[in-house]
């Protein structure tokens, strides 16, 4: 065991013998590599001090030479427009019809790109080049222009409005295929004009001949509508009152409308955005000139026929209106042209008012003879009809009267003033709404106008060419009678229902005519009045709960009061047989006039007669039965009836 132990340990020490030379070997190899190292060092430093003045001197011609190339590539770029001027010169004089529009205005960037390039460095060498393309451009633009105008100019026949307004079908527009020609063509139109010093104006080349090719044919498509909207304007009696849609002015408008919304498609189909207010604008001047001198022609006929076709402005001013808001909204430019021309047909509208109150003045001052037998004279029918025409006209109605304020319209010289301080604006959709304070100012208009005519009625000029106060109070009657019918089966009544008291108002003129009217009969009733003595007698019983003997009260008269009874029953049979005449024969009365006086003099008579008669019918007994004694209260009573 002992000796197998020593064997092992003296083979462990062997190897570790034979380690430890090897280690020796390597660490004196490593001495010697870095000995090697050293010198190699040591040797190594004079080359670097040698090739540094070569490496950066290496560096500073690399960097000389990439400015050369940089240099020399701008150098041809410079030259390269030069020397393919001769290419674009032939694209140029060839045309687009030839080439086609696609290279040819890519031949047109180009010498626009050239140019800029050129232009920027500012090198005399290429001053002959930039004078070249310039004049190519110039000759491009032109070329442009013309095929600009020629395709335009392939589709400006006037159309009739009238056969798209019937049929409810859209405006044409341009084809599909020449607005996608225009639109290519516009935008290089537009961007040289920046830099055209020639060409003086806020319009571009396409703008300008676009407007002048297209508002010829908008203006002449609408021609014929003006034309009709005047003669058909004028076509009527000199004192009718305008009926509302037989002017031609709502058809012109309408064919605006509508020809200008297509031709703002054809604009949105070529321009580019920032130019369609322009081009739209410039396009529908012609037009909108022509349709302001229709509506300043139309002024002049609605001023010297204002009572009667004022409600002409009135449909004008809301046609009109909506019409330019509505367009407006498309480009925002048509706003000011609209409102310019409806300036004048707007402070005529307005003056209106004032006009057609003064004018029942005057017509009724002026006025020499009155019927005799009290009918209504058709003056108030004719201010009724008036009345009833505005009630078609609310939105431009409430927008007047709301800039005139309530009840300015009385005064001539407000309405002048308003007219003076009015804006030329056109006004405002909000001003337009009928709301409940619009509707409460017509409805004070309309009172003021049948109180005004009522008022002049009863004017003392009036009275006295009425005679009796009986004429007079059927006269009223009658009058009021026409007025309350006509706001009865019309919109009246509903505008009227916005009106304080303005029943109230009616009613107190009614019983004002009533009130004249049974004037009349007190002479009948004043024969029914006796006297009773109660002094040393009882007072008779009356009424309807007392029995009365007549033939004893008739013992206990003395012979004067007899022949006073008798005469208060004869004084009575005259009085009542002529004015009973006279209500069925000698006065014109409305139908409802007739039966409503008829119940008033029956309230008025019938109690009197009754009470007297009760008291004194057997004054009558005898040969001369009758001779005194007319009615009874039977035949009084359907005498009465029969009034109605």
């Amino acid at each position: 065991m002992l000796k197998t132990r020593d064997a092992a340990h003296a083979e462990e020490s062997a190897e570790v013998e034979v380690l430890f030379a090897e280690a020796a070997k390597f660490d004196a190899i490593s001495k010697k590599i870095k000995a090697s190292l050293s010198r190699l060092e040591s040797g190594s430093q004079p080359v670097k001090d040698a090739l540094k003045p070569i490496y950066s001197d290496t560096q500073s011609l690399q960097v000389m030479n990439n400015n050369i190339d940089k240099i020399l590539d701008a150098i041809d770029k410079m030259l390269g427009p030069s020397e393919d001027k001769g290419r674009e010169e032939r694209i140029i004089r060839s045309g687009p019809e030839r080439i086609g529009l696609p290279d040819y205005l890519a031949s047109l960037k180009r010498i626009d790109r050239s140019l800029s390039q050129m232009s920027s460095t500012n090198l005399r060498v290429n001053q002959q080049a930039v004078g070249d393309f310039n004049e190519l451009l110039s000759e491009g633009n032109n070329k442009l222009q013309s095929l600009f105008r020629s395709i335009l100019a392939e589709n400006v026949q006037p159309v009739e409005p009238l056969h798209y307004l019937t049929k409810e079908i859209p405006f044409p527009v341009l084809p599909q295929e020449k607005a996608s020609k225009l639109g290519a063509i516009e935008p290089f139109l537009s961007s040289t004009a920046v830099r055209d010093t020639s060409y003086n104006s806020r319009e571009s080349p396409s703008v300008r001949i676009y407007a002048e090719i297209r508002g010829a044919y908008l203006s002449g498509s609408l021609q014929n509508l003006s034309a009709a909207s005047i003669s058909t304007s004028k076509r009527k009696a000199s004192n009718e009152i305008y009926r509302q849609g037989t002017s031609g002015i709502g058809t012109y408008a309408q064919g605006l409308e509508g020809i200008f919304s297509a031709e703002f498609g054809n604009i949105s189909a070529i321009f580019l955005r920032e130019n369609w207010g322009l081009a739209f604008d410039a396009t529908c001047r012609k037009a909108l000139a022509e349709f302001a001198k229709t509506l300043r022609e139309l002024n002049m006929h609605i001023k010297q026929n204002l009572t009667t076709d004022c409600f002409l402005a009135y449909e004008i001013l809301e046609i009109v209106t909506n019409i330019g808001h509505r367009l407006d909204k498309l480009s925002g430019q048509l706003k000011l042209p609209f409102a310019d021309a409806l300036k004048p047909i707007r402070e005529n509208a307005k003056s209106s008012l004032a006009e057609l109150i003064e004018d029942v003045r005057r017509r009724v001052a002026s006025t020499q003879t009155l019927p005799a037998d009290g009918s209504a004279i058709p003056f108030t029918s004719e201010v009724m009809t008036r009345m009833q025409t505005m009630t078609m006209y609310p939105q431009s109605l409430a927008s007047i009267m709301a800039s005139l304020g309530d009840r300015n319209w009385n005064s001539l010289a407000a309405v002048t003033a308003s007219n003076t301080n009015s804006s030329t604006s056109l006004p405002s959709l909000k001003s337009f709404d009928v709301g409940a304070d619009s509707s409460q100012l017509l409805a004070h208009y309309i009172m003021d106008t049948i109180d005004t005519l009522l008022k002049n009625f009863d004017s003392p000029k009036s009275r006295s060419l009425l005679k009796s106060k009986a004429v007079y109070g059927v006269f009223i009657s009658n009058n009021v009678a026409v007025i309350d019918r006509m706001i009865r089966s019309s919109d009246l009544a509903t505008v009227l229902s916005n009106a304080t008291n303005a029943s109230q108002e009616i009613e107190g003129w009614r019983k004002k005519g009533t009130s004249a009217y049974l004037d009349s009969w007190k002479e009948p009733c004043s024969a029914l009045f006796d006297v009773q003595h109660t002094k040393h007698q009882p007072r008779p019983p009356s009424g309807s709960n007392g029995v009365i003997d007549s033939a004893a009260l008739i013992k206990q008269l003395g012979s004067k009061d007899k022949d006073a009874i008798k005469e208060k029953f004869k004084s009575f049979n005259t009085s009542f047989d002529e004015l009973s005449t006279r209500h069925n024969k000698g006065l014109q009365m409305e139908r409802e006039v007739r039966s409503h006086l008829a119940r008033e003099v029956q309230a008025l008579i019938e109690p009197l007669y009754a009470r007297f008669w009760d008291r004194y019918h057997e004054i009558d007994k005898g040969k001369g039965k009758g001779k005194y004694v007319k009615y009874d209260k039977g035949s009084l009573s359907a005498v009465l009836a029969s009034l109605g």
